[in-house]
């Protein structure tokens, strides 16, 4: 999808405005049509603010419009590619269009559930949760009323187009919408910072099911060139971390058991903030090891 400045924004008259906006809010080109009168923006922030604020002000019944407007996760729209370039790229990224068949059942069945009892889609959004978290939000507001799940869908639509605002738009801030997950390594037997250790994340699903996420080797600082998960939301859900302590110390000829007595190291954590920034690091020893949430 392509950027566009804030100046460029700016300056656009109103077509080319809405047309760049158009489904920041889902199929809803009207909100970026409230937002034009609103010009010059000095931030994207001045932009979101003025979007968001035109979503609030809805009639109850045009907050229902945009809420409508929104496709099933993992409906037979996504199957068939039916969605807008945002959507398609969410459910995409998120794994939602590479379901099993049985997965599909479930996110069918809580689909006919939710739309029996609101007469809308669920929204959420996904960038923000994992398979097992979505489940998890499915069961929780299937209890809710339906004020209150108005309300609660428009607060997702709201986080999804803030994200999707942030990568369409160049401006010199930013929106407070990424996280950010790293790691150090600290050998505290040697005195030093643990270099050439190998790392690996995954995420835990509800099913003992696991996905690969990211893989590193510390650098001479004992940390990774880059953030496992950075410029996006660290979605809620459980991880583990894992690390090759016994490969690192045998590497540095540490005296050392037959086997080690310490192999692979996991540390497993959960994520309640997606927008939160985690440090998981490592102390260690070939007998030992410690770890904290830093930040």
């Amino acid at each position: 999808m392509a950027r566009v400045s804030l100046e460029e924004l700016n300056s656009a008259g109103e077509p080319a405005f809405v047309a760049a906006l158009a489904d920041i809010f889902e199929r809803t080109p009207a909100i970026a049509q409230s937002a034009f009168g609103k010009r010059p923006f000095s931030t994207i922030n001045a932009l979101y603010g003025a979007m968001s604020d035109a979503v609030r002000t809805l009639s109850a019944e045009k907050k229902l419009d945009l809420i409508r407007a929104h496709p099933d996760l993992a409906g037979k729209a996504a199957r068939a590619g039916d969605l807008t370039a945002h959507s398609k790229a969410e459910q995409a990224g998120f794994g939602l269009s590479r379901l099993s068949d049985r997965q599909f059942e479930t996110f069918e069945r809580l689909n006919g559930a939710y739309h029996n009892q609101f007469g809308f889609p669920f929204v959420i959004c996904v960038r923000r949760h994992t398979q097992s978290s979505i489940l998890s939000q499915f069961e929780r507001r299937l209890r809710n009323q339906q004020t209150d799940e108005v309300e609660t869908a428009i607060a997702e639509i709201c986080r999804i187009a803030a994200l999707r605002l942030d990568e369409t738009v160049e401006a010199p801030d930013r929106l407070k919408v990424h996280g950010q997950l790293s790691t150090h390594v600290l050998d505290t037997f040697s005195g030093r910072p643990a270099a050439g250790v190998a790392v690996s994340l995954v995420e835990l699903s509800g099913e003992g099911q696991e996905q690969p996420l990211a893989r590193a080797v510390t650098n001479k600082a004992g940390r990774t060139d880059r953030a496992l998960v950075a410029d996006r939301p660290v979605p809620i859900g459980r991880y583990e971390l894992r690390f090759d302590v016994a490969e690192y110390y045998s590497r540095i000829g540490a005296p050392l058991a037959d086997p080690p007595f310490l192999d692979v190291v996991p540390i497993r954590f959960s994520v309640a903030e997606p927008e939160g920034h985690y440090h998981v690091p490592l102390l260690i020893t070939p007998w030992s090891y410690s770890t904290y949430r830093g930040s």
